[in-house]
Formats: structure tokens, C-alpha cells, sequence
């Protein structure tokens, strides 16, 4: 049974969060319909365990990645259990650096991914248009960046939200929002059947930024289009997976979307 002292934070981040598949189905999806050739080379940033490049890399002998985040101690968990994960084929074309995204030089790619919301982070416009900036540049001529956003009216509000999940319970802890700033504190804690907790085991401090914000500060930083990929709907009203470009979305009180951002 897993405790709070026998736990890892990390895999129970993998499991709760994190859909590599699904998130490489996507990156697929958006290059056949947006482009003629297929994506080989991304790279993802705030790659923590790096779970989406290295499924990247297990999908086609074609595929590379690189991995950049700036915390040392998430990426030597990450590299302590590639030889579990990957081939050592595979793993030639896995690069991981530890790295500040505003700083790392690396060869140009298909796609940067800034996915789970991490470029929050930057909390100011200046500071996240001189990021969109230097992933434009990052890119190939012809290159996608990827990213997801949050939002609907209850992404403002002081709330937790429980999700029961195999042998545990994550807690999704959106502890301040300040209206005036913008600015957002929010926790995941991992709570047990034995009544033990991992509090805070990930602490976000965040700006949280629109739709409109992000298209326009995309566009300002010299992407020529940007597509928001929107969720569609079962015959619940529930998400069914199936993602696709759409220029009006529902106010819902909940939501989640891609941005495609292209340099031609």
C-alpha cells in the first residue's frame, strides 16, 4: 500500500498528470494537418521527467528529443531510470540539460513544447514574449511551437479538487489568486487510504495568463499564425479526446487547450 513515506513524488506526477501518448498523438496530429512533412526533432522544455521525449523517441527510429529543464534533482531521477525506459538504440537520440530555457543553445528543431502550463512561471509580458521569442528562434523555418493553457471560470477561484487515482488521491490545490496582479499560488498534495499526505509536493507560482493574452503576446513575438485546438464533447458534455482547430470556444468552468504557434 502505498504512504507518503514510501512514495515518489515524481511517478505519482507521471500518473497523475502526465499523458505522454496522448501528448505525442497531438504533436502528430498538428504536423499532418498543418504541414507536408512529418516532426523529428523537438524539444521539450520544463521537461521534468522527461516522459514525453522519451515516448517521442520510442515512436519511430526517426524521432529525436531534447530535454531541457533548469532543477538538477528532477532530471538525475529522469536519467537514473532511461535504462529502464529506453533502448540504448533509443537512447543515442535522447539529449537531457539542465539548462535555463532563456539561455540554452541548442540545434534547431521541429517543435518546442512548453506543455503542463510551465511557462506560467513568467509572470510578466515582457518576460514570457522574450521566451516566446527565443523558441521562435529555436525552430526551423517551418517549425511548431506547442504549448497548453488553462482556464474558465473556476481556474479564478480559491478551490481544491480531488481526483481518486490507483492507491492514491491527487489533490489539485489552487490556494491564492489575486485579481489585480494576475498572479497565482497553487499545490499539489498526494493523499493516502493510510491517512498520510505529501503536502506541497509541487509548488506553482504563477501568472495566470488568458487566451487572448497568449495569442497575442505569440503574434507579437513573430509567429505568423497561431491555432487554438479545442476539446470536443461526448454525449455528456464531457471531453472526448478529440482535438481540433476552432476560433469560438464554450465558457466552460473548466478547461484545457493547445496552441499551435507557426513561423511561416
Amino acid at each position: 500500500m502505498l504512504t507518503a513515506k514510501t512514495s515518489d513524488r515524481h511517478e505519482l506526477y507521471e500518473q497523475s498528470v502526465q499523458e505522454p501518448e496522448a501528448e505525442c498523438d497531438l504533436i502528430e496530429q498538428i504536423w499532418k494537418e498543418q504541414r507536408d512533412r512529418p516532426c523529428r526533432l523537438i524539444r521539450e522544455d520544463f521537461c521534468g521527467t522527461a516522459v514525453v521525449a522519451m515516448e517521442w523517441i520510442k515512436r519511430r527510429r526517426a524521432h529525436t528529443a531534447i530535454g531541457v529543464d533548469l532543477d538538477g534533482e528532477v532530471l538525475q531521477w529522469a536519467r537514473k531510470r532511461i535504462p529502464q525506459r529506453l533502448t540504448k538504440e533509443q537512447r543515442e537520440r535522447l539529449t537531457l540539460l539542465q539548462e535555463n530555457v532563456l539561455e540554452v543553445d541548442t540545434p534547431q528543431v521541429d517543435s518546442v513544447l512548453a506543455m503542463n502550463f510551465s511557462y506560467y512561471l513568467f509572470r510578466t509580458r515582457a518576460e514570457l514574449v522574450r521566451y516566446f521569442e527565443i523558441a521562435r528562434d529555436a525552430m526551423v523555418d517551418d517549425g511548431i511551437f506547442l504549448l497548453d493553457a488553462y482556464g474558465g471560470s473556476e481556474s479564478f477561484e480559491e478551490m481544491e479538487e480531488e481526483r481518486e487515482l490507483d492507491g492514491f488521491t491527487y489533490v489539485w490545490d489552487q490556494h491564492h489568486y489575486s485579481p489585480i496582479t494576475g498572479d497565482a499560488v497553487n499545490y499539489i498534495h498526494f493523499d493516502f487510504p493510510d491517512g498520510s499526505r505529501l503536502e506541497r509536493a509541487f509548488e506553482y507560482h504563477w501568472r495566470l495568463w488568458t487566451l487572448p493574452e497568449i495569442r497575442e503576446m505569440l503574434e507579437e513575438a513573430g509567429f505568423r499564425n497561431v491555432w487554438v485546438y479545442w476539446e470536443g464533447t461526448d454525449e455528456d458534455g464531457d471531453g472526448d479526446g478529440d482535438w481540433a482547430v476552432e476560433t469560438v470556444g464554450e465558457a466552460c468552468a473548466g478547461w484545457v487547450a493547445y496552441l499551435a504557434a507557426s513561423k511561416i
